[in-house]
């Protein structure tokens, strides 16, 4: 991927998602994101992709042994949640005072 321009995604962290491919598809269930990783073009969505990981011991974790934890599935599985339609929603771009703000296509509401 080229790093001279940024990539811009319509996802933030903290926003609701459902997933539309893959293992984890579920069109009803929205899951909450975690974390938006733009160089990657991936996201970790909270209860999707889980994977097993094993750990040694530490000074922390001094048992160590097998951990359940998220990995980061494409940006582009994902589709944000439209609360008011129940649904998933693509977004539009818009420009109010100078900022830029998110609108759902599907409802017409702003995306907080």
């Amino acid at each position: 991927m080229s790093t001279r321009f940024k990539p811009k995604f319509n996802i933030k962290k903290g926003d609701n998602v459902v997933v539309i491919t893959g293992e984890d598809k579920d069109l009803k269930k929205p899951r909450k994101v975690l974390e938006v990783i733009l160089e990657k073009q991936r996201v970790l969505v909270e209860g999707v992709n889980i994977v097993t990981k094993h750990t040694k011991p530490t000074s922390q974790n001094t048992k160590g042994g097998i951990v359940k934890i998220e990995a980061p599935i494409a940006i582009s599985n994902v589709m944000l949640w439209d609360a008011k339609t129940g649904g998933p929603t693509k977004v539009k771009l818009s420009r109010e005072e100078g900022k830029l703000i998110r609108i759902s296509k599907k409802s017409g509401e702003v995306i907080k």
